[in-house]
């Protein structure tokens, strides 16, 4: 005979990451997009023609509009991500909204997961410098130390204060307020290869970089793995981009 128990169900043990995850999901991007909208202007209706056309025969119109800074063409194109990261990164990602649509978990519909942020050894975690010239150096091993046992002591504090409300019958929609933004979320982000210029050229540092930025470096980390992708889809598009400062036209 099957026992009956009301034990409430085991609470997850946190889990503790100090990387990003960034999926493509689906796309319609390639370098010849670029060039049927360009040709439009001067061909028409016969501008279709330049899809069965290969795109490294136009490299230099694809130089061109970059360089000249002729921006419309490289929105004719589409990227879908499912983005994994801290929420303090979208704080930051939400900010880029021009050709931009986003889709995130939502604690008010799901419990959600002991997921936290806990930075990796190689991350930098001393800060010098004035806003917006601020350098980073090196943690010491005692600073690396006192850093996670303070991340994993608090996450775990505010989880099990999340839990207890939840017990209480609390709605998910007000026991989340004592989670931190170090909490993990996801999402999709769409958008278009000159939307996603925008948002390398400010949260990626490069030394071809006309215009030099200085991003945190957990958006950094998901700016890398976006530009990855976009590199495989859109390789011309991606090279003078590359060539002509990392500067969206």
């Amino acid at each position: 005979m099957c026992q009956v128990t009301d034990e409430a169900p085991a609470v997850p043990e946190p889990v503790f990451r100090d990387d990003v995850t960034v999926e493509l999901v689906r796309s319609s991007a390639q370098d010849a997009d670029v060039l049927f909208a360009a040709r439009v202007s001067t061909a028409g209706e016969q501008s279709i023609e330049e899809l069965d056309k290969d795109p490294a025969r136009s490299r230099g119109l694809i130089n061109y509009l970059m360089r000249d800074r002729h921006g419309t063409p490289f929105e004719h194109n589409s990227m879908t991500f499912l983005v994994t990261a801290p929420i303090f990164v979208f704080r930051e990602f939400h900010r880029h909204r021009s050709g931009w649509s986003y889709n995130e978990e939502s604690g008010r519909y799901r419990e959600l997961q002991p997921v936290f942020y806990v930075p990796g050894a190689e991350r930098k975690l001393v800060q010098k410098g004035r806003p917006g010239k601020y350098e980073f150096f090196e943690g010491t091993p005692e600073q690396q130390k006192a850093t996670t046992a303070a991340m994993e002591s608090s996450y775990r504090q505010s989880y099990d204060a999340y839990q207890a409300m939840l017990a209480e019958g609390v709605a998910r929609e007000v026991a989340r307020a004592v989670l931190p933004v170090g909490l993990f979320s996801s999402m999709y982000a769409t958008c278009n290869a000159r939307s996603l210029m925008h948002f390398l050229s400010l949260r990626t540092k490069d030394d071809r970089a006309k215009v030099p930025s200085f991003p945190q470096r957990e958006i950094e980390m998901v700016a890398e793995q976006l530009e990855a992708h976009w590199a495989a889809l859109m390789p011309l598009t991606h090279a003078a981009f590359n060539e002509h400062g990392r500067v969206a036209p």
